[in-house]
């Protein structure tokens, strides 16, 4: 029976480290695993891998195979492979790789006895455009999970060690399929993984550790979010289990329209109305700022769509606390409505000569042509 040689199988050099070995099985498990691959021979091609990465990540296999290629291993009796899989245990990588409950090939669930992260959790908070701008403090009341304050999240009283996995949380057995025998770990039934029993159930919590709390969360809203921003706060999600910790708290900010202002980025842009009179002739314009109001030069002969910066008045940064700018873009306004007297002077206006701006020019250049 031909082989195809195992460093080639796995993809690496014959020189490969265990971490470039181990990662290079993990990727073919991955593509491979006749769970979820739709590959024809996917089953074939994952237990080449099986036997390749059995081989080489066990120093004293990977050295006799070096010196005696898979002559070494013909005498094992390993049925069609070639290759004997028993005792070899591949639950480790492949409960990294597929998670707890993933079945199949000889390799269960990983052990539950070891604490669990709590979920998180995440909480939408609607907020004014001053509050994102200058941050604040909001209270939220929110429905969560939290350890049993009478148990201290065990579940029960009176500890004892499970009798059936003897503390592990997991059963181990030996399953046989049509490429050898391999070592299955299961979650143990009895303890649900934990690796104890309780003479005596709690209950409050029904044997869960966990009970559902109400309860009102104080949020501090840093400067300068914005809409999307999420905000992470560490262990205020729900309650972990078997003592692992709990999970984190996440709150997504929507930033409510200001009247006035629109915002890009850390700079805000406001648009100024001004009369022609204003655009014409200058002057000074009070000006609403986030920090209250400022007056702002225009200078004669202002048009819509000049642009004037206010260095420092737009929006702290989250994370780096330096101050955007704000931009007023001016708008000038005609008069709907004239006094015989106004329209008459407007009417003079006509005469004054307007040739020589740059607009004209340009204008008159293309219709002239």
């Amino acid at each position: 029976m031909n082989k195809r040689d195992y460093y080639e199988v796995l993809g690496v050099s014959k020189t490969a480290t265990d971490a470039e070995i181990k990662s290079a099985f993990r990727r073919l498990a991955k593509q491979y695993h006749p769970d979820v691959s739709k590959e024809e021979n996917a089953a074939e091609l994952f237990k080449e891998a099986q036997e390749a990465y059995a081989v080489l990540s066990d120093p004293e296999k990977r050295r006799q195979y070096d010196q005696f290629g898979h002559a070494a291993f013909q005498n094992q009796g390993g049925g069609a492979s070639g290759f004997d899989f028993s005792g070899f245990d591949f639950s480790d990588i492949f409960g990294d790789i597929f998670g707890e409950g993933f079945g199949g090939f000889g390799f269960g669930s990983r052990s539950s006895s070891r604490g669990r992260k709590g979920r998180d959790s995440i909480l939408r908070m609607h907020l004014t455009f001053e509050e994102a701008a200058f941050g604040c403090e909001k209270t939220v009341n929110l429905d969560t999970m939290e350890s049993c304050p009478e148990c201290l999240g065990k579940g029960g009283f009176d500890e004892e060690s499970c009798s059936k996995c003897h503390g592990s949380g997991v059963v181990n057995s030996e399953q046989k399929t049509i490429f050898g025998s391999f070592m299955s770990r299961t979650t143990c039934d009895r303890c649900g993984g934990k690796g104890k029993t309780y003479q005596k159930e709690c209950s409050k919590c029904r044997g869960n550790g966990r009970i559902k709390v109400n309860k009102d969360v104080v949020i501090k809203v840093p400067a300068g979010v914005n809409t999307g921003n999420q905000l992470r706060l560490a262990g205020k999600g729900e309650a972990g289990s078997n003592g692992g910790g709990n999970g984190d708290l996440y709150i997504e900010f929507t930033v409510k329209d200001h009247p006035l202002f629109q915002r890009e980025d850390n700079d805000i842009y406001l648009e100024l109305p001004i009369t022609i009179t204003d655009a014409v002739l200058g002057g000074k314009k009070e000006v609403p700022t986030l920090d209250g109001t400022v007056k702002l030069s225009i200078p004669a002969g202002s048009k819509t769509g000049d642009k004037h910066r206010l260095k420092g008045k737009g929006i702290e940064d989250v994370h780096s606390y330096r101050k955007g700018d704000m931009f007023v873009v001016l708008k000038v306004i005609p008069p709907k409505k004239l006094t015989r007297d106004q329209k008459r002077l407007f009417e003079e206006l006509l005469n004054t000569p307007m040739d020589d701006a740059e607009e004209f020019r340009s204008f008159n250049k293309y219709m002239n042509q």
